[in-house]
């Protein structure tokens, strides 16, 4: 049995030496050092040995055994150094290379235009404001002088989603909640930019949800020439300070009186040409003086209170600004389009 087991490890660690893959090196524990390896049966036939050799016997076995796991493992660190050496040198990476280039985004082009309006205006003391995109009738219509019956209520305008709830129409809502909260306590001076919804068939210049930014400013002595000066530095501040302006007689039904801005063309200074239809001005906007109505249901005295309220569509300022030609542009996400105005 003592031959048989010398006989066993010679053959163990030839087998060892001639392996070159894991696989094989893995074959050859199982084969020799496994449950029913040659190794194993020689320890189980231990029993018909004498007392005398059974110790000799079986620490010869035990360090049979042990030289051929560490010849295994010995190997097995070989061929692992080798295969990791291979791999390395087939996965070379030159780092001198320049990097993939990662692309950056930026604002939207809306985003960019409202947070210019915004520093526009906080800029002259306005603060912004917002409110909810889901309002009540009331503050949508009613506390901005707009009775039941009012044409601009009609369903065919408005989402509705019950009676007395609807997507707001514009932002008015949120200076109404504003004065209706500080109920004539002081003045108010605001912005309100964000989302509104019409009901609208979506063309080039129309679309169901758009933007809104409308301003108030309520106080002592407010007047028509006030609103002039903010809307006349608005429009130098967007359009360049050639720009002009001029008001037009209007109507809404929460300012009286009540105008429309426009601006001299940029294309064509005030000449005429196609895109002001020749008439060298562009409307860009509608403002007015808060009606006594509307100061009067939010709590202010109109004795006392007076104040002026406009209302722009930051889509119409980009389109004129950028000459964008259609307000569908700016919602398809076409990165092509959006690329042009990101400024990294």
């Amino acid at each position: 049995m003592k031959e048989q087991l010398q006989a066993l490890e010679k053959e163990a660690l030839q087998k060892v030496e001639e392996a070159i893959s894991l696989k094989e090196l893995q074959d050859v524990r199982v084969a020799y050092l496994g449950k029913k390896g040659p190794i194993t049966e020689v320890l189980r036939g231990m029993g018909k040995l004498s007392k005398e050799e059974r110790p000799v016997i079986g620490e010869l076995a035990n360090k049979v055994r042990g030289q051929i796991a560490d010849a295994i493992d010995s190997k097995k660190a070989d061929i692992e150094a080798e295969e990791l050496e291979k791999q390395l040198a087939e996965e070379t990476i030159d780092v001198t290379l320049p990097g993939r280039p990662v692309p950056t985004g930026g604002p939207h082009l809306l985003t960019s235009i409202v947070e210019e309006i915004e520093d526009l205006f906080i800029g002259m003391g306005f603060e912004v404001r917002e409110g909810p995109e889901v309002e009540t009738d009331y503050y949508n219509f009613e506390a901005l002088n707009l009775p039941k019956g009012h044409p601009a209520r009609d369903m065919q305008d408005s989402f509705y989603i019950t009676e007395d709830i609807l997507l707001r129409t514009h932002t008015s809502p949120v200076q109404a909640r504003t004065m209706n909260m500080i109920q004539g306590e002081r003045p108010v001076k605001m912005i309100c930019p964000g989302k509104v919804y019409r009901r609208d068939t979506d063309d080039a210049t129309h679309s169901h949800q758009f933007t809104q930014i409308e301003g108030l400013y309520v106080d002592k002595n407010v007047r028509m020439s006030d609103l002039k000066g903010v809307l006349d530095r608005f429009a130098k501040q967007m359009f360049g300070e050639e720009r002009q302006i001029r008001l037009r007689p209007s109507f809404f039904p929460f300012t009286e009186p009540s105008v429309e801005m426009d601006i001299s063309c940029k294309m064509c200074n005030g000449e005429g040409c196609s895109v002001c239809k020749k008439t060298g001005w562009i409307e860009i906007l509608g403002a007015g003086l808060v009606h006594a109505r509307v100061l009067e249901m939010a709590g202010y005295d109109p004795k006392v209170y007076s104040g002026f309220a406009f209302g722009m569509g930051p889509e119409r300022i980009a389109m004129l600004k950028y000459g964008v030609d259609d307000i569908r542009h700016f919602y398809t996400n076409d990165i092509r389009f959006l690329k042009q105005y990101h400024q990294a």
